[in-house]
């Protein structure tokens, strides 16, 4: 149940507290002096404290305030608390709010203004508990997966790239082909070291190769290799990429690119393990681990006549999907301060603006940014100019139906300031409205 404790010296204010928040389904606790409440937070789960800036009569320095103030700080840095206080000391208080204190209300208070403080802080309360929760066990399960496997030093945060890690790592053992799919820019290749990495054959080579990045008339002599003369230039017999990883895995990026004809040939060698080298009679056997991966959609490419069902479902017998950068956004600025390496600060401005931008080059534009960013900074925090991050692509994805200053303001007022109320007439979550507010610039009423 919510749980709020009142520390006050004056037993009618704990009397009067706690009826008006029992009212509200709000479980109340009272101490009576600073050491009582001290203990009772060590005892008990309590989710807001409203403390007295006075426990001693004829006393209106407010020091014992601050002193209890300073105790809970050290001990509950998250804990939100609502000052009680009188005009003789309003200062000390607001000096206290800018320290970290959640609120302050003057006595004698009024009560709904004072309740509407309360359900807020609560709300909150819940919200960054949740965080925290969620949180740990994100970091849990990325130290689970760090001490079970060899993620070869990888960056990451979030949950959706926890997923596709686990799954990734649970199917390397096995031989099955694995093909990896994602937007260009996520980092497949590294997918595929990793599988590699904790595969039954990661004692052999593990050898790479862009079929986007050869012209077709060269892929399949790349791939299979090829005896003297067997096309204009070839002087003498070369190896394929298939004998090289003979033994180990063999990394097929952009397989969507491989001409029909090789297709055919990658077709035998996953069914066999025989292939022969262009100009070459000779039939050579190989075992190797086969991963591709692609950016296309290879289901719309065999519809079109132009990549082989047969391969497809060779190459995919387990798909491990990477998913965007905007996806995955918890992961964007862990992986920012690890390409920066510590050359330079990243400014609030700079990375909100990271967090706001949608990076449709995924990672490798990351990299880019922030290596932009780090050669152009003169001293001071990188700032969002450095990045040099195209701002019509937010402006653009901006939802057209998102409520104005006045409509939050306006839903605020009707809800008595209850935040949970304002958010479900607006038809948004809490957490939602509150951002909508920080970006207006709007307080939570008191």
């Amino acid at each position: 149940m919510r749980t709020v404790l009142i520390i006050d010296d004056n037993p009618a204010v704990g009397e009067a507290l706690s009826l008006a928040l029992s009212l509200h389904e709000i479980r109340p606790l009272v101490a009576l002096t600073p050491e009582q409440g001290l203990k009772l937070l060590e005892t008990e789960q309590v989710d807001v404290v409203i403390q007295d800036m006075n426990f001693t009569a004829d006393t209106t320095s407010g020091e014992e305030g601050v002193a209890l103030f300073r105790a809970i700080r050290e001990h509950h840095p998250d804990l939100p608390l609502i000052l009680l206080t009188a005009w003789t000391h309003l200062e000390t208080a607001v000096e206290l709010v800018k320290a970290g204190a959640a609120d302050y209300l003057a006595k004698p208070w009024d009560d709904s203004k004072l309740l509407a403080t309360v359900e807020n802080l609560l709300e909150l309360s819940e919200s960054t508990r949740e965080v925290a929760r969620s949180r740990r066990e994100r970091r849990h399960r990325r130290e689970a997966l760090q001490g079970k496997y060899d993620l070869d030093g990888l960056v990451f945060a979030s949950e959706a790239m926890a997923r596709t890690l686990e799954l990734a790592c649970q199917i390397a053992r096995s031989d099955v082909p694995v093909l990896i799919t994602g937007p260009n820019g996520t980092g497949k290749e590294r997918i595929a070291s990793i599988v590699h990495a904790n595969s039954a054959v990661k004692r052999g080579a593990f050898v790479a190769v862009n079929c986007g990045a050869l012209p077709g008339e060269l892929i399949e002599a790349e791939l299979f290799g090829a005896d003297a003369g067997a096309y204009t230039g070839a002087n003498k017999a070369r190896e394929g990429r298939f004998e090289l990883a003979d033994g180990g895995t063999l990394f097929l990026d952009e397989i969507g690119n491989l001409p029909l004809p090789g297709q055919m040939k990658l077709l035998r060698v996953l069914e066999t393990g025989q292939f022969e080298r262009l100009g070459s009679g000779r039939t050579r056997q190989v075992k190797v681990r086969v991963l591709s991966a692609t950016n296309a959609d290879l289901k719309a490419m065999i519809r079109a006549g132009t990549f082989r069902e047969d391969l497809y479902y060779r190459l995919n017998v387990i798909e491990v999907n990477l998913p965007s950068l905007a996806e995955r956004s918890d992961d964007i600025l862990p992986l920012a301060e690890y390409f920066l390496d510590g050359r330079a600060e990243l400014g609030d401005a700079a990375r909100e603006a990271m967090l706001n931008y949608p990076w449709p080059g995924n990672v490798r534009e990351l990299k880019n940014a922030i290596e932009r960013a780090a050669l152009l900074v003169s001293g001071g925090p990188i700032t969002p100019e450095l990045l040099n991050l195209p701002l019509h692509v937010a402006t653009a994805a901006r939802n057209l139906d998102e409520p104005s200053r006045e409509a939050v303001e306006t839903a605020l007022h009707k809800a008595d300031g209850v935040v949970s109320r304002a958010a479900q007439n607006l038809g948004l979550s809490r957490q939602a409205l509150y951002r909508r507010m920080e970006r207006y610039g709007l307080a939570a009423p008191a």
